[in-house]
């Protein structure tokens, strides 16, 4: 990634708390969180205590910029927000540096939810291509290696940072909040023998922390794993490519953002499904019985019970409308392009069961 440091842990969920719990957020502070992503982003301001702001995303592709995060903070700006949670949503990620200037010029940390974008680069006014996860405009990145992710540990996840403190902090949290560091010690008559040397079973527990080490198995996979990491970035985007092709015809996959090269983690399409006279769970039902599986990336969370009790019913249209009308389409790097073909075929079989015979091929969406 080229940042300095990196913190393994358990899984990415882990990895998003001890986020939270290394910036000291706490109740009375805030954070805004797309609200298109999964559930363990928001849950992990709520784990410490701290407040969810819910920022709108850009309805092609899912992502929340500027825009969406300067409309949430403004909404929010009697409260006290400390940071903003940005998400790297199907592989892709909004302009990571302007989000920067945006946090900077309203003294606010970043976290990136990078789960989705590990192998993701992003190409900077100047040509450089920069790594998601180098940190350079951000205060931590976090990745998942759940065994649907572009790497996996069984489950794992990671933290990278470029900041000495967070660090160390996040290594002691991720253990207990345990400490070995005699340089750390605070109960000297405790730690040290007469002569002044560490007493060399002892440690301590400054504040509470958590069990999310990694265990040595899952880091032993990880490890053959990471290896491969670009053989399968490759072939992920090579499938994407196919993906694009085939669909032309048929449907869009959502909109492509300009100087990201995204390692994608799943492949995304946006359906009509008024238009095309169909339920989308039809949809899914009749791929699946033709051994297919799909999904639908995200419901978004300020539509959850949990949130929705908290926080009230919340007008956020960007996000209803990529929900409407998405569908995630199989994507691993074991797949062949035959599978690719399989798919789309089976897709198309689909739509059109219900499609008016005289209305062609092509099924609109908007």
């Amino acid at each position: 990634m080229g940042a300095r440091h990196a913190v393994c842990c358990s899984s990415g969920t882990a990895a998003l708390h001890l986020a939270a719990l290394a910036l000291e957020l706490g109740p009375d502070d805030h954070c805004v969180v797309p609200t298109l992503t999964f559930l363990a982003t928001a849950n992990a301001a709520r784990y410490v205590g701290a407040e969810v702001a819910f920022a709108d995303v850009d309805a092609d592709t899912g992502l929340a910029g500027v825009a969406q995060f300067e409309a949430a903070l403004d909404r929010c700006a009697d409260r006290n927000v400390k940071a903003i949670f940005p998400v790297h949503l199907n592989g892709q990620c909004a302009d990571p540096a302007a989000l920067a200037e945006l946090a900077a010029a309203r003294g606010l940390r970043v976290v990136e939810d990078a789960c989705h974008a590990l192998g993701t680069t992003w190409r900077t006014a100047s040509g450089d291509d920069v790594p998601v996860g180098s940190c350079r405009y951000s205060d931590m990145a976090v990745f998942s290696f759940h065994p649907v992710k572009a790497i996996a540990m069984g489950e794992g996840g990671m933290i990278t940072t470029n900041d000495a403190r967070l660090d160390h902090r996040l290594r002691r949290l991720r253990s207990h909040g345990m400490t070995r560091d005699p340089d750390s010690f605070q109960q000297h008559d405790l730690a040290f023998a007469a002569d002044g040397t560490p007493n060399p079973w002892y440690y301590e527990m400054p504040e509470v922390g958590f069990n999310y080490r990694a265990n040595d198995i899952q880091c032993a996979l990880g490890l053959s794993q990471l290896g491969k990491l670009d053989r399968f970035v490759a072939r992920r985007r090579a499938l994407a490519a196919r993906y694009d092709e085939l669909l032309a015809p048929l449907v869009r996959p959502v909109t492509r953002v300009p100087d990201c090269r995204p390692a994608w983690h799943i492949y995304v399409v946006a359906i009509d499904y008024a238009g095309a006279g169909v339920a989308r769970g039809d949809v899914m039902r009749r791929l699946r019985d033709a051994g297919i599986g799909t999904q639908v990336h995200y419901l978004p969370v300020h539509l959850q019970p949990y949130y929705r009790g908290r926080y009230g019913d919340q007008a956020l249209d960007g996000a209803g409308r990529y929900y409407a009308r998405a569908l995630t389409l199989p994507l691993h790097a074991g797949m062949d392009d035959s599978d690719v073909d399989r798919v789309v075929d089976a897709l198309r079989a689909a739509l059109r069961r219900h499609a008016d015979s005289g209305a062609g091929d092509r099924v609109e969406t908007a």
